[in-house]
């Protein structure tokens, strides 16, 4: 069995692959314990190999590593930044200093496309890499994804506050909000679904309509209608570390 982490800044996303096609068993916890106690809640397991990437500091990366190797003896490759790989021109100037986990999923887009692509991933920020055809990284735009937009809110204006729960429902509709968390809620879903849109029409001025849009991360499916024609790859991210760390 393979385990497999993407280790982002608010949490760590699991998956374990058996002999047979696709994951076993996958999960998101948000610390180094949790996962450890969650990987041990699973019933036969019995891992092999690890692979990771991380975005996290050297020192928390080394800890995870140790720990993983003390709960199940098993060594583990990490994704390392590269100038080129799977035919992908990292497009950085410094191409170490380019996200780990944007450098995963584009590599994982490219194969998946064959050809021209867009990825956009949403998570604590949201990410757009342009790949051209020949596998030429023309760069990328960061911005705040939902959790940062909706906690830079809550942390800088006292009158907004409320739970997940409450969070959860306004999104059921994109009409003018008539309550704070509507109109938090919807507002953040909007400028994410306006990055989108903005995104689409750059990719276009480069290819046309030759072109894949991949949407990924946890909040994807907030603009997933907006954008018909793009494929949802949750995992896209895990292509690209099979590709980074092979196990065979």
């Amino acid at each position: 069995m393979i385990l497999e982490l993407d280790c982002g800044n608010s949490f760590i996303k699991w998956r374990v692959l058996a002999d047979s096609p696709g994951a076993s068993s996958e999960g998101v916890v948000g610390s180094d314990l949790a996962l450890i106690e969650s990987l041990l809640a699973l019933p036969g397991l019995l891992l092999t190999r690890c692979r990771l990437v991380s975005v996290r500091a050297l020192e928390e990366t080394s800890k995870l590593v140790a720990a993983l190797h003390e709960a199940f003896g098993i060594a583990v490759s990490c994704a390392a930044p590269a100038r080129e790989m799977g035919g992908v021109r990292n497009g950085y100037e410094d191409f170490e200093r380019l996200g780990l986990d944007r450098w995963l999923a584009m590599l994982g887009g490219f194969k998946l496309a064959r050809g021209a692509c867009l990825v956009l991933d949403f998570g604590t920020a949201a990410t757009a890499d342009f790949i051209a055809a020949d596998g030429e990284h023309l760069g990328g735009f960061i911005c705040p994804g939902m959790p940062l937009m909706r906690n830079q809110l809550r942390t800088h204006t006292r009158k907004i506050r409320y739970d997940d729960a409450a969070a959860e429902r306004a999104l059921e509709r994109l009409s003018p909000g008539r309550t704070t968390v509507e109109a938090v809620e919807r507002g953040c879903t909007l400028m994410l679904r306006g990055f989108v849109l903005t995104q689409l029409e750059l990719a276009r001025s480069y290819w046309g309509d030759d072109f894949i849009v991949f949407l990924t991360g946890g909040d994807a499916d907030l603009v997933a209608d907006a954008v018909p024609q793009a494929r949802l790859v949750p995992d896209l991210v895990f292509v690209g570390l099979a590709m980074a760390c092979p196990l065979s």
